[in-house]
């Protein structure tokens, strides 16, 4: 059962990923979009379930929050490293702005960055769909009415985790066939953490101590470099509606799941 409710999760994220690569005329509107999603996903799912999640402090912080501090300075640390390796292989300084690299296979990257962060955090995403799935099993295993509430929330933001996945991949400069392969490995990762589930099982506090991590993470990406990006060449009131509704889209799938 909680397999057949991840294919749910497959479908929603496939949907994400299609609306994501269909819509590239708009691409600021995406990435307005895509940022809101995912300060949605941070601040109103994965904080909240890290706090419950993980518990205790460590010198008068909840470790919930000092894990997300070391998930933000983490992504921060990778993409500098890497942006500096890159301006050692004669690719330009980190975030150059003065002129755009070209299109490579349909997609450009934004200047200064390299495809390997945008690989990175496609694969922080395959993770946490992962996770979802592992929640799906283990709330099943809680009780039917946790089952539903849960499949609901994950299947609904799963559509979000899609739609980032397919535009961190492409945004950074990677092929096209290249991003629909991390949007089809986050796909199918809900139908492996389920049918994992029936295996092993993962301690509630470690999985706190994952959220608030990943939180960071995606903070940083979202903050960083999303919302800048959408912002740089089209700094309109269309492209901040789009963040907003990303961001209220995630509020409403977390009170409808409540």
């Amino acid at each position: 059962m909680p397999v057949a409710i991840a294919l749910g999760a497959f479908v929603m994220t496939l949907f994400g990923g299609w609306v994501a690569q269909h819509v590239t005329d708009r691409r600021h509107l995406v990435l307005g979009l895509a940022g809101g999603l995912m300060l949605g996903v941070v601040g109103l799912d994965l904080l909240p379930e890290a706090l419950a999640a993980a518990g205790g402090k460590v010198f008068g912080v909840p470790l919930a929050l000092l894990c997300f501090v070391l998930g933000y300075l983490a992504a921060h640390a990778l993409e500098r490293l890497l942006a500096v390796r890159g301006a050692a292989h004669g690719a330009g300084p980190p975030h150059a702005t003065s002129h755009r690299p070209p299109e490579k296979n349909g997609q450009r990257a934004a200047p200064g960055r390299v495809p390997q962060v945008g690989l990175t955090a496609a694969t922080a995403m395959v993770v946490h769909s992962t996770m979802d799935g592992f929640a799906i099993g283990l709330a099943y295993q809680a009780g039917d009415e946790m089952a539903v509430s849960v499949a609901l929330a994950v299947i609904a933001h799963d559509f979000a985790d899609g739609f980032n996945t397919y535009t961190l991949t492409s945004l950074y400069g990677n092929a096209r066939k290249r991003a629909l392969l991390m949007l089809g490995a986050d796909a199918v990762a809900p139908l492996i953490g389920a049918g994992a589930t029936l295996l092993v099982t993962l301690p509630e506090h470690w999985l706190g101590i994952y959220l608030g991590f990943f939180g960071g993470l995606l903070l940083y990406l979202a903050t960083a470099d999303i919302l800048p990006e959408a912002h740089h060449d089209h700094p309109a009131l269309t492209t901040l509606t789009c963040t907003v509704a990303g961001a209220g889209f995630i509020w409403l799938v977390v009170g409808l799941a409540a």
